[in-house]
């Protein structure tokens, strides 16, 4: 069978049971302490919760869910490449049943240990024919805490074997979802795949390629209460999990079970080898399959099979993360995606391959992924280009260092990397210290990070003294200030390794003008704001140690200056290697504005007059201004018919270029728009809408030095808020587009009803709100009982950090008044969504208050990460922020924030 026909016939065989197919959820998951979705039941924590009710009739479903591990609890990435079995993303199947009612397989109810175990032995031996005799179960032995599970054991002694049925204990066979809430047995089939298939279990567990779990059905059953005490739960529950590349491997590899001689790989599966006929085609290389340690294999074999296998594994990693919406960066999850990205592009060294290449697979795992997760194909573009920026990007920083490092290595001692090699190779190569270690761990030694650390806090102190005496000698501003004008990478790139060639303190405490040799800071002209992001140091993006926020950029000549507030740790020095990370939403919302602005002045001159001139202009995130001479003001009706044309436009979804030309041959071309006045050097930048590439055939022409949106299907709807005069013979107008035009059409609307309709309305929210507040006070204490089983230590905090869903601050604040009573000791950060906007709440016990924890303090650090601010008192504290999609990030890192001084 081919993995497409293993993937559905399971998906078959369950529908056959009355389970309903689900899809699988987003690799970004719901739950704040998850970096990535690690398994499948995470999309269905809330039914086994009781939170909501399970909407499937009966209460069954079946699917194949997408999965990373590759961080945090859950960590595959550094066995990847080395074995047989293991992977970066791979694909759970599972399925489910919520909520047993004691009549075994009755329709329209839930089922328990009996059906999962005989519809597992169904599927297995009679429908895909794997060998009995090379099965084996295992099942949860008991400990003083909780019995063993005998009936798991009794029914798979139907089908199996004494010696086949092994009892294992709680790290194997009992599935904890935390130290407290829903937990069970599990019982695990293990299949042996040695040749002759005779080992008698004893393989079993011993992390041994040649008898490998392939399928782990969990009884639900049990909930732990953080005491040690297991009562049972009110209704029981199934979660079964089987590895879909390992089953490929399996079937695949024996010739559909045939022929045990050859060894089990799920890289030697159509699931992988497609990948591996393009890796071959772009390298050259040949996959032998080699093993490390193999005998009788070429060294130099087995390294170009390892590099085989981490690519081909880490390009679908990344292609199914970016399809959700998980975005390479220099934080949390997206931290992991780039360090993944830099260990598959070290890789492709291996392979000599020194050009950009990763981003070339995308093509290929899309069409693997086509009939099962559309979401590649759909995103293949994005994917490409993000791809292609992040391995352009890592390749300078590569190239400068393996040379650097492969000469230190001769001055390895006890196996310990120097930490002065460590740190030039930091400080003068940009490399960060952790590929510094991966690449140590690969020769067997490691690295002196305590002495590297030394080593950063004096140059800390030596930028410190330096900074202090450039006070009062060198300001970013001077004149006779010497440096290269600055290189801007922007318009392809909103990530960029740089080096910081000049630092200079503002009057404002820990705010700097920095100035890099290059950068993807757009600079305000031409009417375009300057862009925001972050500068922050490789290797450090964990502390935030250095790391900036660039709240502006300027531009001072051919010098960007970039304004930015220190977040923590040391100050910015002139040497030192950076990344610069552009705000990307916000400069996508300001490329908008830019684009429609274009639009804008094309849709005048066709409504109002060739000789409607621009006076000025500004493009920023929410809105464009235009002031443009006119005697006198547009009519309704030629801003209507303004709206038309441009809104037209953006429905065509033209394509939006830009190229350089010698102005020689466009300074006379009428068509395309100029001003007059401007100087303009001997190449200039063309930014048109429609036509063909490269070619002077658009309906809108400018000269422009602005970032733009590639077609204008991406401004959405464009609105004119307001036409006014500003002086004698000049208009503006002020206008908005993509959601900012809906919230504004959306807003009109509103306004423009009745007094008495929005009178009843105030009316209609006073009484629901009443209903709202009654409800609130007979939920709290049964929201409060549920989270009170979710507390997590933190150091020697009690801490519950959770997310309430469709709730607004009235509520938050009831639950908060529950939980005092039930909550001696502790903090507590509660979120929710109401209309769009987040509210925090944090409350924290006098105990802890007492210890220097504060309220306010964490609810600022908090709402600051969803776009927003709040303050209160040391033990309770509020807020508000407008970026709900944010609100995840923030509830995770709650542990963080209230570990460090606040």
């Amino acid at each position: 069978m081919t993995s497409a026909e293993i993937r559905q016939s399971f998906l078959d065989f369950f529908r056959s049971k009355q389970h309903t197919i689900v899809q699988s959820s987003s690799l970004l998951p719901e739950a704040p302490n998850l970096l990535f979705t690690n398994a499948g039941m995470n999309q269905f924590v809330p039914f086994f919760l009781g939170a909501v009710k399970c909407p499937y009739s009966p209460p069954r479903a079946v699917d194949t869910q997408k999965c990373i591990r590759a961080g945090g609890k859950h960590n595959d990435l550094e066995d990847v490449g080395l074995d047989t079995y293991h992977h970066t993303f791979f694909e759970m199947l599972g399925n489910w049943s919520f909520g047993d009612p004691d009549a075994h397989d009755s329709i329209g109810a839930g089922y328990f240990k009996r059906e999962a175990i005989d519809w597992a032995w169904e599927l297995l031996v009679q429908r895909w024919k794997f060998p009995k005799e090379r099965l084996y179960a295992t099942y949860f032995g008991g400990d003083n805490q909780i019995p063993a599970d005998l009936e798991a054991r009794d029914f798979w002694l139907w089908y199996l074997p004494r010696d086949h049925v092994l009892p294992s204990g709680r790290k194997d066979n009992f599935w904890m979802m935390g130290d407290t809430g829903p937990c069970g047995p599990c019982s695990e089939i293990h299949m042996d795949l040695t040749p002759a298939g005779n080992t008698q279990g004893k393989l079993v567990n011993k992390g041994d390629a040649q008898c490998i779990e392939i399928w782990n059905l969990v009884f639900i059953q049990f909930n732990a209460d953080g005491t040690g005490e297991f009562p049972p739960l009110p209704a029981k529950h199934v979660d079964t999990g089987m590895g879909f590349e390992r089953v490929c491997g399996i079937i695949q590899c024996t010739d559909n079970l045939k022929d045990f001689s050859r060894r089990i790989s799920n890289y030697e599966t159509d699931a992988f080898r497609p990948l591996f006929h393009e890796i071959e085609k772009l390298s050259g290389r040949q996959y032998g399959g080699t093993l490390p340690g193999q005998a009788g294999a070429a060294e130099e074999q087995i390294k170009t099979d390892i590099a085989f296998r981490v690519i081909a594994d880490h390009i679908r990693c990344l292609s199914l993360a970016i399809a959700d919406g998980i975005m390479p960066s220099n934080e949390g999850r997206g931290y992991v995606l780039r360090r993944i990205l830099r260990r598959a592009v070290r890789y492709g060294r291996n392979l000599g391959l020194h050009e950009p290449f990763f981003y070339k697979l995308v093509d290929m795992v899309a069409a693997m992924y086509n009939g099962v997760f559309p979401e590649v194909i759909e995103n293949q573009e994005k994917i490409e280009m993000t791809l292609f920026a992040e391995e352009e990007n890592f390749n300078r920083t590569l190239d400068r260092g393996l040379d650097i490092f492969a000469e230190a290595t001769t001055a390895v001692t006890n196996n310990v990397f120097p930490a002065e090699e460590a740190f030039q190779l930091y400080d003068t190569y940009g490399f960060p210290l952790d590929l510094t270690e991966l690449m140590a761990r690969e020769r067997g030694f490691t690295v002196d990070v305590e002495g590297f650390e030394q080593l950063m806090a004096g140059q800390r102190q030596r930028a410190r003294e330096d900074h202090e005496k450039k006070k009062t000698t060198v300001t970013v501003v001077d004149d006779g200030l010497k440096i290269t004008p600055t290189k801007f990478l922007g318009y392809e790139n909103l990530e960029a390794e740089a080096v910081i060639e000049a630092v200079t303190p503002t009057e404002k405490h820990a705010e700097f003008e920095l100035i890099l040799d290059q950068t993807p800071f757009y600079a305000e002209m031409g009417g375009q704001v300057g862009d925001s992001g972050l500068v922050s140091v490789p290797g450090r993006e964990d502390t935030k140690d250095g790391a900036l926020e660039v709240l502006d950029t300027q531009r001072r000549g051919g010098v960007y200056v970039h304004r930015a507030q220190l977040l923590a740790g040391r100050e910015p020095m002139v040497g030192e290697a950076v990344n610069a990370i552009v705000d990307t939403a916000r400069r996508i919302n300001i490329e908008r504005h830019h684009t429609v602005t274009h639009l804008f002045h094309w849709a005048l001159h066709e409504v109002v007059s060739k000789d409607a001139r621009q006076r000025g202009s500004l493009v920023a995130p929410e809105r464009m201004r235009f002031d443009f001479n006119h005697p006198e003001r547009l009519t309704d009706q030629q801003l209507a018919d303004i709206e038309r044309l441009v809104n037209a436009r953006i429905k065509e979804n033209a394509p939006v270029f830009w190229f350089d030309l010698p102005y020689a041959e466009i300074k006379s071309n009428p068509k395309v728009m100029q001003f007059f006045g401007d100087k303009y050097g001997p190449i200039v930048r063309v930014v048109k809408i429609g036509g063909t590439p490269y070619q002077l055939d658009g309906f809108s022409m400018e000269l422009c030095g602005g970032t733009h949106t590639k077609s204008t299907g991406e401004l959405g709807l464009f609105k004119i808020a307001r036409e006014s005069g500003i002086a004698a013979g000049v208009r503006r107008i002020e206008a908005v587009c993509s959601q900012f035009a809906t919230e504004f059409v959306e807003n009109a609307k509103s306004q423009q009803a009745s007094e008495a309709e929005r009178e009843k309305a105030r009316q209609l929210e006073k009484e629901q709100a009443k209903r709202q507040q009654a409800q609130m006070q007979q939920q709290a204490p049964s929201v409060a009982s549920e989270l009170i089983v979710k507390v997590q230590r933190v150091g020697d905090v009690n801490l519950i950090a959770e997310n309430l869903g469709a709730a607004g601050p009235e509520l938050l604040r009831v639950v908060v008044d529950d939980l005092k009573v039930k909550f001696p000791s502790g903090i507590v950060v509660l979120s929710g969504v109401a209309a769009g906007k987040v509210a925090l709440i944090c409350t924290v016990t006098p105990d802890q208050v007492e210890k220097g924890k504060h309220a306010g303090k964490i609810i600022r650090e908090v709402a600051k990460i969803c776009g927003g601010g709040g303050a209160g008192m040391p033990e309770f504290a509020q807020a508000g922020a407008r970026n709900p999609d944010k609100l995840l990030e923030a509830l995770a890192a709650v542990p963080e924030i209230i570990t460090r001084e606040l």
